[in-house]
């Protein structure tokens, strides 16, 4: 797939939610190719500190521009959190797999945890073009003030089933407690995106009903094109000696049954 690196104009820049931003870039050549699950790379700042780009996956895409949304983390987003509209960024894009849309399938669920909903919005809208019936969405988070998108998925036509961790929104529930009880099966493909546990735990029920499930991992990375092997998490299958996939290029979509989620030592959440 082509690649560009460009210098793209910052149209707008919200604070969604505390320390939550929503930014919109224009990037005509990006936005033409790009993918739902899909991501590029940003430069922040320009000189040696941080030097790394950050990697933000697609939010929305449009004719014209991209939407991006981030949390607060570290001195990198913390950076980016100060560009204002009229700015230029540089970006590297797009990158990655991106997920695959399959109306072979009668039923989609889409399961996010925390900021992980960045991920999903555009593949929302995807499926319900191609498949003429909207996804159902299951938004969870530790609390009602970290619930992210809900509006923009009911405009889609999606059902929207929120839980959040104190019960403050929604079900007092995990996002896997949620998907079991609206029982996937065999004809059900799950999608999932947020903290490791969250993705392990979705999985689990997923695969228990016979539904297929298709993660969206994150990483830290520093090329963003498989090279530097910064961002390789732990596989069940051996490739090219190692059993190993990156993030960056094998992904950041992933069927769930390559990913050896035992080797990430996850404590077990229902």
């Amino acid at each position: 797939m082509e690649r560009f690196l460009l210098d793209c104009p910052v149209t707008r820049h919200d604070e969604v939610a505390l320390g939550q931003y929503r930014l919109f870039l224009r990037m005509p050549e990006i936005a033409r190719i790009a993918r739902p699950g899909q991501f590029c790379m940003l430069e922040v700042a320009q000189g040696y500190y941080p030097f790394l780009r950050r990697p933000m996956c697609f939010e929305q895409i449009f004719d014209e521009e991209i939407s991006i949304l981030y949390k607060v983390e570290g001195e990198g987003t913390r950076l980016l959190a100060q560009f204002l509209p009229g700015q230029a960024m540089n970006v590297q894009g797009p990158l990655g797999n991106g997920f695959p849309i399959d109306a072979g399938y009668g039923r989609h669920i889409l399961a996010a945890g925390g900021i992980g909903v960045a991920a999903l919005p555009a593949l929302a809208k995807a499926l319900t073009e191609a498949c003429g019936k909207a996804p159902e969405v299951i938004l969870a988070a530790r609390s009602k003030h970290l619930l992210l998108c809900a509006d923009l998925f009911e405009s889609f036509g999606c059902a929207v089933h929120l839980a959040t961790d104190d019960g403050s929104a929604g079900e007092r529930a995990f996002a896997a407690s949620v998907l079991q009880r609206l029982e996937p099966g065999r004809g059900t493909r799950v999608y999932a995106c947020g903290p490791m546990i969250m993705m392990r735990t979705v999985s689990d029920v997923a695969r228990a009903a016979g539904a297929n499930c298709l993660v969206s991992l994150e990483a830290q990375m520093a090329c963003g094109d498989g090279a530097c092997l910064g961002c390789v998490v732990e596989s069940k299958y051996e490739q090219e000696g190692e059993k190993m996939v990156r993030v960056c290029l094998d992904g950041p979509v992933f069927d769930t049954e390559i990913i050896d989620w035992e080797a990430h030592n996850l404590a077990y959440a229902p």
